[in-house]
């Protein structure tokens, strides 16, 4: 009777999900866009910072194609409060990362905060959600309370690539950086399109921690 009233639905293709299946069907399991940008150093997404921040590795774990599954996914983990599902693409990229030599160093997993109100807003960080996914399976620390978002920002979504580097000027701040003194960190986020938010993390933790940077999403628009 739930499943009549309130069927389960596949956040990929939106089919309901059968008896055996959770959050995706199996059709979108076997479909998904992988990138396989972990299994080289000079890939899209880490090419995507040369000359702007000085990364480890960069990678990202599905292609966004508009109207796309991976579209359907991001959609359903930051609007329709899917948070098991944004843990749990951290958990299925964890299991590729975890075979890369790229990011075997790694120490620490940091995501890209929100501001306090948007995070009130929303309810959850999906960020956080992907990190939280990522330490489970590779079994690292999550540090959610050194890079904070001291400025509310206006949306990305729209904005072009120098307006996005405008607007993350001055935007995060860093707490106790001796604790991430000297360690790798991997920065998440959901998505890298321009890389400006992530360029303006990462350089700031450069800069006041000493610590090394690597940077991981669930989907590269590029």
């Amino acid at each position: 009777l739930l499943d009549l009233f309130y069927p389960r639905i596949c956040a990929g293709c939106k089919t309901p999900l059968l008896q055996a299946e959770s959050l995706l069907c199996t059709v979108c399991h076997y479909h998904l866009p992988h990138t396989n940008y972990h299994l080289w150093s000079d890939n899209p997404v880490y090419k995507l910072f040369w000359g702007r921040v000085n990364l480890q590795g960069a990678a990202a774990f599905l292609q966004f194609r508009k109207g796309g599954r991976t579209q359907h996914i991001l959609h359903a983990i930051k609007y329709q409060n899917a948070t098991e599902l944004g843990t749990y693409m951290g958990e299925l990229y964890a299991q590729q990362l975890s075979q890369s030599e790229l990011f075997q160093s790694v120490d620490v997993i940091i995501p890209v905060p929100l501001h306090i109100s948007r995070e009130r807003q929303r309810g959850y960080n999906q960020s956080l959600l992907f990190a939280k996914g990522l330490g489970n399976g590779l079994n690292k620390e999550i540090a959610h309370s050194n890079l904070l978002r001291v400025t509310a920002t206006s949306s990305q979504t729209r904005k072009s690539r120098f307006a996005r580097f405008i607007n993350m000027q001055e935007v995060f701040t860093v707490e106790q950086p001796e604790q991430l003194r000297n360690k790798h960190v991997l920065l998440v986020d959901d998505v890298v399109t321009t890389g400006s938010t992530l360029e303006s993390c990462a350089q700031l933790l450069l800069d006041k921690t000493g610590c090394s940077v690597s940077v991981v999403t669930i989907a590269a628009a590029l």
